[in-house]
């Protein structure tokens, strides 16, 4: 019987890529495609289960060793700097991390800078790298919301697209960081499944070059 490898994948679009480029790699798991709101699946000929989570839970399951690999958005490693091996940048899911605020700011430097944001970690590494003083609002959802009622006077989030700053009256002002999905490893699973891991990353990196040519 061949060890399983735990796979933890973001629910949405992104996971049903990164599902594509496992089967293509030899992990099938045809119950997967099977129209039900079961959220584990399992192949044990082929040595893989997958579970569908949470995307910005992927990384916990990793870490914890639930799930063996996993597929995270960069925002997420650079956020929570989870415990975890960075294997591959899939060039997949790619958005950038961003300053934004309303048309017309100026930052007055003499003054706190308020900022709403759900990254409050990268958004104060962003500041104190300028030498910025700045007040964190930490904010769950709708952060786009906050400018415009005067909580704050800048946004960092995720920009993908730009069309909901441009809805409310918010432009870019500066890219803190290019995004991107990342496969990643549980440290403990590496060293026992390394060559298991190592055979899906290099066919999931051939995957992605073959892509980008």
């Amino acid at each position: 019987m061949k060890p399983i490898l735990n796979v933890a994948l973001p629910k949405g679009r992104l996971g049903e890529k990164v599902y594509a480029m496992m089967e293509k790699a030899g992990f099938s798991c045809p119950a997967i495609y099977e129209n039900n709101r079961k959220l584990i699946f399992e192949n044990p000929e082929k040595g893989v289960r997958y579970f569908w989570v949470k995307p910005s839970d992927v990384a916990i399951y990793v870490e914890r060793g639930t799930a063996d690999i996993g597929i995270v958005g960069k925002d997420i490693l650079l956020e929570y700097a989870p415990d975890v091996y960075e294997l591959l940048d899939l060039n997949i899911g790619k958005c950038r991390m961003a300053v934004a605020a309303p048309k017309g700011f100026r930052d007055d430097q003499r003054r706190t800078l308020r900022v709403a944001t759900k990254f409050s970690n990268i958004a104060a590494r962003h500041y104190l790298s300028k030498g910025r003083d700045i007040d964190i609002i930490h904010l769950n959802g709708s952060i786009e919301v906050a400018p415009i009622l005067g909580l704050s006077d800048v946004i960092v989030d995720i920009v993908e697209t730009g069309t909901t700053l441009k809805e409310n009256d918010l432009e870019v002002k500066e890219t803190i960081v290019p995004i991107s999905a990342r496969l990643i490893a549980n440290k403990a699973s590496y060293k026992f499944q390394s060559d298991t891991i190592d055979y899906v990353t290099q066919s999931i990196a051939s995957q992605v070059e073959e892509t980008n040519d």
